[in-house]
């Protein structure tokens, strides 16, 4: 069997620094530190912080007041700043960045008056946390919509924005449909570069080999995707976190192996599962290199400089 790597794959910015930012926290003020929501979507990332001292609560409301808490690379409704404010927290936002911008552009257009609509993965934490942001209708890829323009919406008035962790096609797909009813609708291409990077290699490897192997957790959504993409260009895939999620009748007659990882999935597990396969040679079939690198917010700056 040969396997062939993709790259890029794996961690990207915004994961990094939600990381770090959760190290940093506890470096400086030592355990416990909550975060709010898994830190990112992995639970070996999630096990690692907490054996360092970090306790991960799904709500703001379970949080003792007076205590620091992180805020998950997903981004958070207003709603939960308010009330840790109201119990006293100590916020430490890892939102990633291109979240952030894409929760400031419901704000800016919010206030321009105009329509935004949502392309997103109902209850996912991301969508939970941008829909807050202001009035929008969501539009989940996975479902059938209806849209209708009654005439008192004009077309130039409608913002489209979407969850940056989603099926690039699928979305392409749907934005396509909310554009027949809107053919003048403003669409904001908020997929962030590492979901693109990643289904980019990842359908260019589904050409490649007889099956692909998605490294990730079943709750990430950009690992979903890649599964996803791979099915799409007709190579079957399989999302697994470890070697033995592999069923021996998946390589059944498989010469070629593609592997890949989504954006909050740490590299090591990969090179367990390549290790415990035993190719006879590994490939690294690399397409677009990578170098963003996010600094620390300038507001998080501040928090912890103090």
């Amino acid at each position: 069997m040969e396997i062939y790597l993709a790259s890029p794959r794996g961690f990207c910015a915004g994961v990094v620094l939600a990381i770090d930012l959760v190290e940093i926290a506890l470096e400086k003020y030592g355990a416990p530190v909550y975060v709010k929501h898994q830190i990112v979507h992995n639970p070996v990332v999630v096990s690692e912080v907490e054996s360092k001292g970090a306790i991960t609560v799904e709500n703001v409301s379970d949080v003792p007041d007076n205590s620091v808490v992180v805020f998950s690379a997903h981004g958070s409704p207003p709603s939960d700043y308010k009330l840790a404010e109201e119990k006293n927290l100590r916020v430490i936002d890892a939102t990633c960045p291109l979240v952030t911008k894409v929760h400031n552009e419901a704000k800016k257009y919010s206030k321009e008056g105009k329509n935004i609509i949502l392309v997103g993965h109902k209850g996912h934490q991301e969508v939970i946390g941008t829909s807050g942001q202001a009035n929008m209708k969501i539009i989940d890829d996975r479902d059938e919509f209806n849209l209708e323009n009654n005439d008192s919406v004009k077309d130039e008035d409608v913002i489209v924005l979407s969850q940056t962790t989603l099926s690039v096609r699928d979305t392409e797909n749907t934005v396509n449909k909310i554009k027949d009813v809107f053919p003048k609708a403003k669409i904001r291409n908020d997929i962030c570069y590492a979901t693109t990077n990643r289904q980019e290699v990842t359908v260019k490897l589904a050409s490649e080999v007889d099956l692909i192997l998605v490294v990730g957790a079943s709750n990430s959504s950009n690992c979903n995707r890649l599964r996803d993409v791979s099915i799409q260009s007709g190579t079957n895939a399989y999302l697994i976190n470890s070697y033995d999620e592999i069923e021996k009748k998946w390589l059944e007659g498989i010469e070629k192996v593609g592997i890949t990882s989504g954006a909050s999935t740490p590299d090591k597990l990969v090179y367990e599962i390549v290790k415990k396969l035993e190719p006879k040679k590994v490939i690294r079939f690399h397409d677009i290199d990578e170098e963003i690198k996010f600094e620390i917010p300038r507001k998080v700056k501040k928090l912890l400089d103090e």
